[in-house]
């Protein structure tokens, strides 16, 4: 069974996470598209069920699965200086393209710059330049958030954010972007179960088009996101 929600036994813990992984936390995340908008101009996305196979694939196999296990390292090692800064600078370095690397570290930035309106130690550990989900799991790490629902609310927030940059592009309207996020509820909480067993040595991906899309997008014409 997924293991019991932090807001269970700690409410300030669940309002904090809650208030962190809101669409309206200030880290820019509306800006940026994963490399979405340049599967959808090139006709790998065009509608709901495409969407919800491309997130799933993504949670599963590819960039969301490799920044939960890397949030859920970091979220071990809040209290380890040596060992937060080698998860954080590995972070930095998986970065599959140059918009990739700067949508991480962007939104990593804001969101410790945000974050510090609850002060704790694990800031003055993160230096610029931390890629977001290792920001987030520090965090929620150092104010007693739990692992397994710090990793359920970061994939839903991000599924959630793509879902939303989905229906700007035009591929879907809200009603399916509603049932879209009801979707991945399943996909979402095994993923999360299932990283909370798993270390740096399980990096890794397999959705070669949305990575390469991801680098392509860095030429693509004319743009609405910046990745």
């Amino acid at each position: 069974m997924p293991e019991r929600l932090a807001g269970a036994g700690n409410p300030q813990s669940l309002i904090r996470l809650m208030t962190w992984l809101s669409p309206a936390f200030p880290v820019g995340g509306f800006a940026y598209s994963g490399g979405l908008e340049a599967a959808v101009v090139e006709g790998h996305v065009s509608g709901a069920g495409e969407l919800a196979a491309w997130l799933e694939a993504l949670l599963v196999s590819g960039a969301l699965r490799n920044d939960a296990i890397l949030l859920a390292e970091a979220h071990r090692a809040f209290d380890q200086p040596d060992r937060l800064s080698e998860v954080a600078s590995l972070a930095a370095a998986l970065a599959g393209s140059a918009e990739r690397h700067q949508e991480a570290v962007r939104q990593g930035d804001a969101f410790l710059a945000a974050a510090s309106a609850w002060p704790q130690p694990v800031l003055a550990l993160l230096a610029s330049n931390t890629v977001y989900g290792v920001a987030v799991g520090a965090i929620a790490a150092a104010n007693g958030v739990s692992l397994g629902e710090t990793l359920v609310a970061f994939l839903q927030a991000q599924c959630g954010q793509l879902v939303s940059a989905a229906i700007r592009l035009g591929i879907i309207g809200q009603t399916q972007g509603v049932a879209i996020i009801a979707r991945l509820e399943p996909p979402i909480l095994g993923q999360a179960e299932q990283v909370r067993a798993l270390g740096l040595d399980d990096l890794g991906s397999a959705t070669v088009i949305a990575d390469m899309l991801s680098m392509r997008h860095e030429v693509q014409y004319s743009r609405l996101f910046q990745s």
